[in-house]
């Protein structure tokens, strides 16, 4: 797309520092990261969402992923990582380009996550038949 922000990374129109490339991914630091370390890592070939891109695909972005998380870990001290997705605007999607995130964590670093909250009486159930009625 012609102004897809990541595309435009792809094709060297704009700066990134890159962490990795090859023919089918490419991964680079977050110009605003939640961590020193955050990385994007993302399809060369443009697929707006997560539910877009073949599962080949992304079968081939996770090892990296994992590479890159071990090298994060061991080059930053990292004492562990997320790796997130946002899937859609409701979900915090802001650029419409497939893109994992992968945010070394460190021990103390005040990073909280997403509050969790139990299910009603019965309720566990009847979501888990409505995901299962549609796989």
């Amino acid at each position: 797309m012609e102004d897809c922000i990541f595309c435009k990374i792809i094709k060297g129109e704009l700066p990134s520092t890159k962490i990795y490339e090859d023919d089918d991914v490419l991964a680079f630091l977050d110009i605003n990261p939640v961590s020193p370390g955050h990385t994007l890592v993302i399809p060369k070939e443009h697929y707006e969402n997560f539910s877009a891109t073949p599962n080949e695909l992304l079968s081939k972005m996770m090892p990296i992923i994992d590479k890159i998380s071990k090298a994060a870990e061991e080059g930053l001290g990292a004492d562990g990582f997320n790796v997130a997705l946002n899937n859609g605007q409701v979900a915090g999607q802001i650029i419409f380009h497939t893109h994992f995130h992968m945010i070394p964590r460190f021990k103390d670093d005040n990073l909280h996550l997403w509050p969790g909250k139990p299910y009603k009486e019965g309720e566990i159930e009847k979501v888990a038949e409505k995901i299962k009625n549609n796989l």
